[in-house]
C-alpha cells in the first residue's frame, strides 16, 4: 500500500470517529444545546426580587404590573414580588436576609425605614448581590442605584402649586396641614422640606400648621384629618402625601361634612381618588406613572446584573421608556402626572 493511500485511510477513520461522537443516542442533547444560537455560552436567567413597602395597595400593585411587563419583555428575568402586608421595616429586612441566603442576583427595595434596612442591604451587597432602591431611597452605602420617580423639589413644589391653584392662586390664604406616612419614611421626609420652602417663598399667606404621621394606616389618616379639622378652624387644605394617607384624608373630610370647605390634595393612584374628585372633596391628584416606575426598576436591575450599567453612567436605555437620565446614582423616571376632573377617567391604575 503506497503512502498516499495510507494517509487517505487514516483521514477517513478520524472523520468517522468525529461523526459518531456527534450523533449520540436518539433524544440525547448534543453539546450545542449548552450554547446560545450565536455559539456563545447561554446566559443564566437573572433572579430579581422586588420588595415593596407593603403589598395589597393599588400603588404597589400597579408598580408590580409594570415590573412584570419589563420581565416579559426582557425574557431572561425571573421576577419575585413579595413584601409585608403592613409597613414593617423589620419584615422587609427579614426578606432581604432570606434572599441573600438564596443568592439571588438583584434585590430591589422600597425601604420603609432606611436605617433599619441598612445592615441587611449592606450584607446582601457584601455577598455579591446587586442592590437597588426604588420609590424611596436607602442609605447611599447600602445600594448601587436609586430608581427615583422625580426629584424631591419637583414632587414637593408640584403638590404646593396644585393646592394653591385649587385655593385660588398666588393670593391663597389660610392654614394647611400635611398627613404623611411614618416618621422614618425617607421619600415623604424628603418632600416635606421642599413643600415648606415653597410655601414660605411663594405662598406666604398659606401656613403649614401641622404634620401628622399615621403610618401605612388609612383609618388613622382619616382620624388625623378629622382631628386637624377640629383643631384648626381656619384649615383650608390637607396634603395627603402617601397613597394611603391621601384617600384616608379625603374620606375624613367627606365624613366631617367639610366638602368644598377643606380641600385635599396629594399623591395617589387615580382609581382610589375618582369618587372624591367627582364629589368635589379633591380637585387635583399628583403622581408619576406607577406602572412605568415598576418597569424602569426591572430595566435598571437587568442592566446592572448584566454589567451594562456601571457607576458614572449618565443615561440608561430603558426599553419602551427610551433613554432615561442618571444624576449621580439616581435613575430618573421623569415628570409627574396631574389628574383632575377632566382627565382622571382616562387612567386605570
Amino acid at each position: 500500500m503506497n503512502k498516499s493511500i495510507q494517509l487517505w485511510m487514516a483521514a477517513m477513520a478520524m472523520l468517522g470517529t468525529a461523526l459518531l461522537a456527534g450523533c449520540g443516542k436518539p433524544g440525547e442533547p448534543t453539546p450545542a444545546t449548552a450554547t446560545s444560537t450565536s455559539g456563545a455560552p447561554a446566559q443564566h436567567r437573572i433572579k430579581v426580587c422586588l420588595l415593596p413597602k407593603l403589598k395589597g395597595i393599588p400603588y404597589f400593585t400597579s408598580c408590580h404590573s409594570g415590573a412584570e411587563e419589563a420581565a416579559r419583555e426582557l425574557g431572561d428575568v425571573e421576577l419575585i414580588y413579595d413584601g409585608p402586608t403592613e409597613g414593617s421595616a423589620e419584615k422587609q429586612a427579614a426578606m432581604i436576609e432570606k434572599w441573600t441566603l438564596q443568592k439571588v442576583d438583584v434585590i430591589a427595595v422600597a425601604p420603609n425605614a432606611p436605617d433599619v434596612l441598612q445592615k441587611a442591604m449592606k450584607e446582601a451587597r457584601q455577598a455579591g448581590i446587586k442592590v437597588i432602591t426604588w420609590d424611596a431611597d436607602g442609605t447611599p452605602d447600602s445600594r448601587d442605584f436609586f430608581v427615583n420617580q422625580a426629584t424631591p423639589e419637583a414632587i414637593g413644589f408640584g403638590m404646593i402649586d396644585a393646592m394653591a391653584r385649587d385655593l385660588g392662586g398666588a393670593g391663597a390664604s389660610g392654614d394647611v396641614a400635611i398627613i404623611s406616612s411614618s416618621p422614618t419614611s425617607a421619600n415623604q421626609n424628603s418632600w416635606i422640606g421642599p413643600m415648606q420652602k415653597r410655601l414660605a417663598e411663594k405662598y406666604p399667606s398659606l401656613h403649614n400648621v401641622a404634620v401628622k404621621y399615621p403610618g401605612e394606616d388609612q383609618k388613622q389618616a382619616l382620624q388625623d384629618a378629622q382631628d386637624l379639622i377640629k383643631a384648626y378652624p381656619n384649615l383650608k387644605g390637607i396634603f395627603g402625601i402617601s397613597s394611603v394617607a391621601f384617600p384616608g384624608a379625603a374620606e375624613g373630610v367627606k365624613q366631617a361634612g367639610k366638602t368644598g370647605q377643606v380641600l385635599v390634595t396629594g399623591l395617589s393612584t387615580p382609581n382610589p381618588m375618582k369618587g372624591y374628585i367627582k364629589d368635589g372633596v379633591v380637585k387635583t391628584v399628583v403622581l408619576w406613572n406607577t406602572r412605568d416606575l415598576g418597569y424602569l426598576t426591572i430595566q435598571v436591575a437587568h442592566a446592572l446584573a448584566r454589567g451594562e450599567l456601571k457607576p458614572g453612567a449618565t443615561s440608561l436605555n430603558a426599553g419602551r421608556l427610551g433613554s432615561k437620565p442618571i444624576a449621580n446614582d439616581n435613575v430618573l423616571l421623569g415628570d409627574a402626572l396631574v389628574f383632575n376632573r377632566d382627565n382622571i377617567d382616562k387612567y386605570d391604575f
